[in-house]
């Protein structure tokens, strides 16, 4: 079978994602304060690499482990989580990605939580 990353349509789909994805995400009052003082170029950058790595597509991921990335960030909990899966999930369904797919997904962005919540 191939990777979830071709079968979502390869780096066009991941880029488009990607910038959808981080619309919806600095206009949600829930989780847009922690990207305050970050270079969205760089995190879109950082972003696109990191998920074309998770999604099974040429690994040129050279970024820190999750666990890592978050550990600063001041009260991260489930609800910011939980939003960030909303989000993730209105972004594909907005490009069109299969309810199979999105599932799929899904599930490797909950394989993760423990690390995100530094649990």
């Amino acid at each position: 079978m191939s990777s979830l990353y071709e079968r979502l349509g390869g780096e066009a789909a991941v880029d488009a994602a990607v910038d959808v994805f981080y619309r919806k995400v600095l206009a949600d009052d829930r989780i847009s304060q922690y990207f305050d003082d970050v270079d969205m170029d760089a995190q879109r950058a950082k972003q696109k690499a990191f998920l074309t790595y998770a999604f099974g597509g040429p690994a040129q991921y050279e970024g820190r482990d999750m666990r890592a990335a978050h550990s600063k960030l001041p009260g991260l909990n489930e609800g910011h989580f939980n939003a960030v899966m909303e989000n993730l999930g209105a972004t594909l369904e907005e490009l069109g990605v299969s309810a199979e797919l999105i599932g799929e997904a899904a599930g490797i962005a909950l394989s993760v939580k423990d690390d995100v919540l530094n649990r």
